[in-house]
């Protein structure tokens, strides 16, 4: 039964956090900005009142030294929450993250881990530009003995955070900044979401489209449009990125025959490199040659302008889908007219809800 009440993507979290302090007293959140008024995006607002000052708490511009306390916590039988409020902050603190967290368990056997929740905020937005919005996701589901999940919806973010925080080993919990205001069914009360488990969010028979992040919500407004036309795509949400649920994919595309990735990170080495080798492995002959949409190689602009040649958009993963199932352009002409008569040139605000970094 679909829940009564919707909630923001942030209120979601939020509401994931409040939980999560009020069940096990272990639990504790630190980041920069964490207690500001705005909240980390809203994700934080008023949980430093309620648990006081030693459970969610600021910490200093001191990346690689709290991800260090933050492990040494978690051996001691505590379950922190880090905040990286960008993903590029995070590389301050990689060592820790990579040759600390990840190795733990292995290290020693299965008789200790490390229950460390990593927050990293992804993704364009307000100019931040070459250093303050790159999506590395790829980058850390690379390292063996690290979970990495990247929830679309709000519904996952909050069921993802619960199991990430329950979970005995570290989670990399990846945001992008342009869902915290998506809204969506939630329901209320403690649940979780399975880690390695993705969503068949809209079934289809014509391709397969396997996204993550935001850009699952990117793939969903042009699936529900195709619809009109009578093109059945299956959008896959990933939800988690590692592990990969290579089941779910490979089910979808031996049913439509077709494949298209579309990632909010780099193309080479990316997440789509990854799923689009998962099926070739499997499925060496498809209907039509296998395809992705990412970011392209190069640093992620700060000048709008170059931002509306360096974002894939809904009308260029449409362009894609229909060149894959070899409709033909008339057929077509009324939802690519929609598609552009929709195009945001500036792509790098999401909408006027959307007033800054914060």
């Amino acid at each position: 039964m679909r829940p009564d009440r919707k909630l923001t993507y942030a209120a979601a979290i939020r509401e994931a956090f409040d939980i999560a302090l009020a069940r096990d007293k272990s639990v504790f959140l630190v980041g920069e900005g964490i207690p500001d008024p705005k909240g980390a995006f809203g994700t934080t607002i008023g949980l430093q009142k309620k648990y006081g000052k030693d459970r969610v708490m600021d910490m200093p511009v001191s990346e690689n030294g709290m991800t260090g306390v933050c492990i040494g916590a978690a051996l001691s039988g505590m379950r922190p929450v880090l905040t990286h409020m960008r993903v590029d902050f995070s590389l301050y603190s990689f060592d820790q993250i990579v040759n600390t967290a990840a190795k733990w368990y292995f290290m020693f056997g299965g008789k200790m881990s490390v229950p460390l929740v990593i927050r990293m905020i992804i993704g364009r937005g307000w100019g931040q530009g070459p250093q303050h919005s790159q999506s590395l996701q790829a980058l850390f589901a690379h390292i063996p003995g690290l979970k990495v999940v990247m929830p679309a919806t709000a519904h996952d973010a909050k069921g993802l955070l619960l199991s990430a925080i329950a979970d005995p080993n570290p989670v990399i919990f990846i945001e992008h900044r342009w869902l915290h205001g998506v809204t969506g069914f939630v329901p209320r009360g403690y649940y979780t979401v399975p880690i390695g488990r993705a969503t068949v969010i809209h079934p289809g028979g014509d391709i397969t489209i396997v996204a993550d992040s935001y850009a699952t919500i990117e793939c969903l407004s042009v699936v529900e449009l195709l619809d009109s036309i009578g093109m059945g795509a299956e959008l896959i949400d990933l939800c988690s990125i590692s592990p990969l649920d290579k089941q779910t994919i490979i089910r979808s595309v031996k049913k439509t025959g077709r494949l298209l990735v579309v990632d909010t990170g780099w193309r080479t080495f990316g997440i789509g490199a990854e799923v689009l080798a998962t099926v070739a492995e499997v499925l060496p002959s498809l209907k039509s040659t296998p395809s992705r949409i990412s970011l392209p190689d190069i640093p992620s602009p700060t000048s709008w302008k170059l931002a509306k040649e360096y974002y894939p958009t809904r009308l260029s993963i449409a362009k894609e889908i229909i060149t894959m199932v070899g409709w033909k352009p008339l057929r077509l002409k009324k939802i690519m007219k929609e598609l552009t008569s929709s195009h945001d040139d500036r792509l790098d605000t999401p909408d006027p809800t959307f007033t800054g970094p914060f």
